[in-house]
């Protein structure tokens, strides 16, 4: 079974990891900004899930919005594969730190 901390390290890692092989093969420093830091997000909220503390899945789910209003668009716009794998990763997201944030919110 997948915890959601495992979820939030894993699209942490690559969202921050495809960042940096974005900047690495054309240079660019939006994608490394952009990476890095909704990266930073998924992986701060899997820290504070893993150590019970307050405002884990909030910093998932905020990651998770980040990343879908950025990349769905650029999706549809592009039809390319780059911007529609981000985006599928920010709706796997969106579900379950969504989840979590509903059955808190019961």
């Amino acid at each position: 079974m997948t915890t959601l901390e495992n979820i939030g390290f894993l699209l942490g890692a690559l969202t921050a990891g495809g960042g940096i092989t974005g900047y690495l093969r054309t240079g660019s420093v939006p994608s490394v900004a952009a990476g890095v830091t909704v990266g930073t997000l998924y992986t701060l909220g899997a820290l504070r899930i893993k150590n019970r503390q307050p405002y884990g899945v909030e910093l998932g789910l905020l990651a998770s919005v980040v990343l879908a209003s950025s990349s769905i668009p650029r999706a549809i716009r592009t039809q390319k594969p780059l911007p529609a794998g981000l985006s599928l990763l920010a709706l796997y997201g969106l579900y379950n730190f969504g989840l979590a944030f509903q059955g808190r919110m019961r």
